[in-house]
């Protein structure tokens, strides 16, 4: 028996609460060194509060993999992890840029980064079973498809948060300038409830559009029929499995952990210093200065081209099928990360603020090839039933290398780089093309 081929438009709603993931995620991603900034954290420092990030990915994904593997509810099996995490997640969006309103009891700056911990444990309750819906309800040769339907949709979410601030500054005269009652911005604030919106609705689209299969059907497709821990009984399986599984984890994904190692080390040193190093480099500021208005309009810039990054993805996702299928997808994802080093490394050369656009938009084409590539190649290599636990084990590479530039990424900049934040951008160009040597080295056993 074979999974029946869905349309388009059946993997588009199936998808579709990425958009409203990415959107709150993207708030996050362009917004959270600046609010923290705001509320008195040291540039220096930033990386230590972001590695509440990856460290909610390293704890949450697995487990939650493990257990959405096995369950199964009248609500389905992945679909009531996704709602859950939605819902805890929008909560951090309220509260993230308002967390002066509990001074009284904390320091805006703890209670910011709590906030900042809430919604990463609840988009990494989110991501993964999203990710392994994927995995359950397609037939192996929609796989890249589906993954770049994803891709395509975390790209328009991300560019409607990147940009929302700048946004509502500039075409609806909403402040990006602090106020007597608050240190962070009218246009953050609206920002972040707007996107916490977003994101539920999104989510109760896809749950609404969306069949799972039955643990019964399931079955049928991986012609394991005689145990039912294919498909995902709670009494037959233990969460110490997941240390079972991670030894032996099949060996594309290990060679795909090197990979994404480097990917995700780039990408977090991006996202943490990208305002300072803007602000710094471009704007010409002082790399402690927070308070001028050059650094809100710094701040901003760094949502615009943050959104160019994101747009540019969510295009190139649609044509990324038709390319591997013609190269391969190793040579496709090298190819990407290549392209995306470049537009790294090109921040230090550029002369003002509207030549970063061009850095963007190869950035966006390796952005596009991350969230869509690694994945089709893995979703080949592993068995249907363990689908959940290493889509969250695979997650370790790639929350572990932003634990580890979270620790250092500060301490680089302060001793190594001279306080010059834009050479942690640099360094994050120089880890994507290691990526992309790493990559073809990769055996990518499913075919396309």
């Amino acid at each position: 028996m074979e999974k029946r081929r869905l349309s388009f438009w059946e993997i588009w709603n199936m998808s579709f609460g990425f958009l409203g993931i990415q959107m709150g995620f993207a708030l996050q991603n362009a917004n959270a060194s600046r609010i923290l900034q705001l509320f008195g954290a040291d540039v220096h420092e930033l990386s230590w509060f972001w590695i509440i990030a990856p460290l909610m990915g390293l704890i949450v994904q697995p487990i939650i993999g493990h257990y959405s593997d096995n369950t199964w509810t009248r609500f389905g099996r992945r679909k009531p992890y996704f709602l859950a995490g939605a819902l805890l997640a929008s909560i951090g969006l309220v509260l993230m840029p308002q967390a002066e309103i509990f001074i009284a009891f904390l320091p805006a700056l703890w209670v910011g980064a709590g906030m900042l911990m809430i919604m990463d444990a609840s988009f990494n309750i989110a991501m993964e079973p999203f990710r392994a819906l994927v995995g359950d309800n397609l037939r192996a040769d929609q796989h890249t498809l589906g993954f770049s339907v994803q891709t395509a949709l975390i790209g328009i979410g991300a560019v409607v948060g990147s940009w929302l601030p700048y946004v509502l500054n500039h075409w609806f005269g909403i402040s990006n300038q602090p106020t007597a009652n608050s240190v962070v911005p009218e246009n953050l604030i609206y920002s972040f409830i707007i996107g916490a919106i977003v994101l539920v609705v999104s989510i109760i689209i896809t749950i609404t559009t969306t069949k799972e299969y039955s643990p019964e059907e399931l079955a049928k497709f991986t012609e394991e029929i005689e145990s039912k821990e294919a498909v995902g009984e709670v009494k037959e399986a233990k969460l110490s499995d997941i240390f079972t599984d991670f030894v032996k984890m099949p060996e594309t994904m290990r060679q795909l952990s090197w990979v994404q190692f480097f990917s995700w080390f780039g990408l977090f040193g991006m996202w943490v210093f990208t305002t300072p190093a803007i602000a710094q480099h471009i704007y010409g500021l002082s790399i402690d200065d927070t308070k001028s208005p050059a650094f809100q309009d710094a701040g901003d810039w760094v949502g615009i081209i943050f959104g160019v990054y994101n747009f540019v993805s969510a295009i190139v996702a649609f044509g990324l099928p038709y390319i591997a299928k013609q190269i391969g997808r190793k040579k496709t994802h090298a190819i990407s990360l290549v392209l995306g080093g470049i537009g790294l490394l090109s921040m230090y050369f550029m002369p003002n603020k509207e030549a970063l656009i061009f850095s963007m938009v190869l950035v966006g084409v390796a952005w596009a090839s991350i969230l869509a590539m690694p994945y089709a190649i893995l979703a080949g290599s592993i068995k249907p039933k363990k689908m959940g636990v290493y889509m969250g084990i695979f997650n370790f590479f790639i929350v572990i290398p932003q634990i580890i530039n979270a620790l250092i990424g500060g301490p680089l900049v302060k001793y190594v780089y001279n306080d010059h934040a834009i050479y942690a951008i640099v360094m994050s160009g120089i880890s994507f093309i290691i990526a992309a040597v790493l990559v073809l080295k990769v055996k990518d056993k499913e075919s396309l």
